[in-house]
């Protein structure tokens, strides 16, 4: 075990969802680490959220996941700029000002941020796992029940985004009125554009039904006019969803299998690229190479 004397300076903030301030109900989401500067090293800071939003959703239904998720990627970037490579604790004081600002305007309140904390971490890795585990992730009783549907889908695409090193570098929750028209409900989950081509990423669960795969066909041509005319570029649109036998879709199972192909060729038929999860590390390489990260 490492010593005290081993470990490195730090404190911490975390951040909570409070849906009513009211009631003041909140559960954490997220922890930002800040190590201290030395004269061998400027310290670092690290912005980590959760990766299971069910207790968020206990506690409002209706909350937009998807917004929260961005912001993660959003206090990164605002961390880079604000802080660099100074680490003073003035220019420290200054960026926190600033994520305080950026969380006020962006979700009127719905997410604070605690008080600074002391915290001696064995490293900043070490440390932010060791406080996710302590304040934000749930306990192991409470994860029984595991992703499915779109979660699952949405949850693969973001790990091979990030371990490819380019999650936050790519748009999410692309708003389709921008393209079609107003009142489109429709938000494809993520896209970037490299040169010429824009690709855009959709979680699409053929399970238990086919809705979002036939909301994704009858929006496709409108999308793909939009983006040529908006962005005068062309798009490249990919839906991903569960390998068959992930859903038993096999000739054991002759019913589902038909719904499963019928979902597939729905899509394709209106020129939407197909892959599965099983597909997105390759996926998330070509964002790698093309994103030159």
């Amino acid at each position: 075990m490492t010593s005290a004397n081993h470990r490195r300076a730090c404190e911490f903030q975390l951040l909570r969802y409070v849906p009513d301030a009211v009631r003041n109900e909140y559960v954490h989401i997220g922890v930002i680490l800040r190590e201290s500067a030395t004269a061998d090293s400027p310290g670092r800071t690290v912005v980590r959220f959760t990766r299971d939003w069910r207790r968020v959703r206990c506690l409002e239904p209706d909350a937009d996941t998807a917004l929260l998720e961005g912001m993660e990627s959003e206090l990164r970037k605002r961390l880079e700029v604000d802080l660099g490579e100074r680490t003073g604790r003035a220019d420290w004081a200054n960026a926190r000002a600033k994520l305080m600002k950026l969380l006020d305007e962006s979700l009127s309140l719905s997410v604070q941020m605690t008080e600074p904390k002391a915290y001696l971490a064995e490293s900043v890795p070490a440390g932010v796992e060791e406080l996710m585990r302590l304040y934000v992730d749930p306990p192991a009783r409470e994860r029984v029940a595991r992703l499915s549907g779109r979660a699952a889908i949405q949850n693969r695409m973001r790990a091979e985004f990030e371990h490819a090193g380019v999650w936050d570098l790519l748009r999410k929750r692309i708003a389709a009125s921008d393209y079609t028209r107003p009142g489109d409900p429709l938000r494809i989950d993520l896209g970037y554009r490299p040169n010429g081509v824009i690709r855009m990423f959709h979680a699409v669960s053929l399970d238990p039904g086919l809705e979002t795969a036939k909301v994704l066909a009858f929006s496709a041509a409108a999308l793909r006019a939009g983006v040529e005319r908006v962005e005068k570029a062309e798009l490249e649109l990919t839906a991903v969803i569960e390998p068959a036998a992930r859903l038993g879709a096999t000739d054991a199972d002759p019913e589902r299998l038909e719904m499963y192909r019928f979902g597939v060729e729905t899509m394709e038929e209106n020129r939407i690229r197909v892959l599965t999860t099983s597909d997105m590390s390759r996926v998330a390489d070509t964002a790698r190479r093309e994103l030159r990260v």
